[in-house]
């Protein structure tokens, strides 16, 4: 049960987050009118705050052991945090939002990583994080359909109003899986014969040691700046084209990006048979051309289909 559990903490995780992100950058320009150029600023330095936060949010997940809990607070600021922005979209609001927003997105998708691997043995790992995904994605694919519903018929601000029945949900999911099946120490990645010695999980110096893994985090830095912002800016553009169909066509674009990534999250939970090298060369290879694809043509149908590469970019 406690695996079926997980099943729905990425379901409904997705539709919570789900809520923002594109829909925040459509909001305040086709609606709270404000200009690209304060968009733009807003988002820079949210990102970069949240980005240099996030190794501390790190070390404070693989250190707590009260990971549920710290995932319920999230998930609950997350939402006030949408709130907010519908409720009074001015410069400061928005900026602390914002910012709390881009701290929050290093919190969830590790927390969730750390408990699935604190309920799951090394054996089972791979096919365990790739069903996450792919239930996160189809989740994400499930708020964009409401959304676009819900957005085209009434209002823009409806992804927001449906933060808190998401959270709800989410909170619900997130207790019933019980805290003591959670291994605490396996999650840090401390082996069996490990637990209960006076051994500790080796330092954060021990990256910077690894030259391997400094050249894969500085990749996976460089492709995040490059395909993070393509999907808000891909709804930016079509929501001042077509306006009154701003919420209809942002969500067209995400669940186009999340369809995509589902057979890749299958590809994924078998990493173990055919290897990860292959996956992570697709995702690098899906990001300069769906760059210069989105830069060449203003056909939404164009646009929208190029988004299938955004699902290439996130195996």
């Amino acid at each position: 049960m406690r695996l079926v559990a997980l099943d729905w903490v990425n379901f409904l995780l997705a539709d919570v987050r789900g809520g923002l992100g594109a829909y925040v950058i459509v909001y305040l320009v086709t609606r709270a009118h404000w200009s690209q150029a304060t968009v733009g600023a807003v988002l820079t330095v949210s990102g970069l705050t949240g980005i240099m936060l996030h190794p501390s949010v790190g070390a404070l997940i693989d250190n707590i052991r009260a990971k549920r809990a710290l995932l319920i607070v999230a998930t609950l600021v997350l939402s006030v945090c949408g709130l907010a922005v519908v409720w009074a979209p001015t410069l400061p609001v928005v900026l602390a939002a914002d910012i709390a927003m881009a701290v929050l997105g290093g919190v969830f998708a590790p927390v969730v990583a750390a408990m699935t691997v604190g309920l799951c043995d090394s054996d089972a790992l791979p096919a365990r994080l790739g069903r996450n995904a792919v239930f996160d994605r189809s989740g994400n694919v499930f708020m964009a359909v409401v959304v676009g519903i819900l957005g085209t018929i009434f209002s823009e601000a409806a992804p927001f109003y449906l933060l808190p029945v998401f959270a709800a949900l989410t909170i619900g999911a997130v207790l019933s899986i019980p805290a003591r099946a959670i291994d605490h120490d396996r999650a840090r990645g401390l082996a069996a014969e490990d637990v209960g010695a006076a051994s500790q999980p080796e330092g954060w110096r021990m990256l910077l040691r690894s030259r391997p893994l400094v050249v894969f985090a500085a990749a996976a830095a460089i492709l995040s700046f490059a395909n993070a912002p393509l999907l808000q800016l891909v709804a930016q553009k079509l929501a001042l084209a077509h306006p009154g169909y701003e919420t209809g066509l942002t969500s067209a674009a995400i669940i186009i990006t999340q369809l995509a990534t589902i057979p890749m999250a299958l590809l994924a939970a078998r990493a173990n048979a055919f290897g990860r090298r292959p996956l992570l060369i697709i995702a690098f290879a899906a990001v300069p051309l769906r760059c210069l694809l989105c830069a060449s043509f203003d056909n939404p149908s164009w646009l929208l289909g190029v988004q299938l590469l955004d699902g290439a970019a996130q195996p």
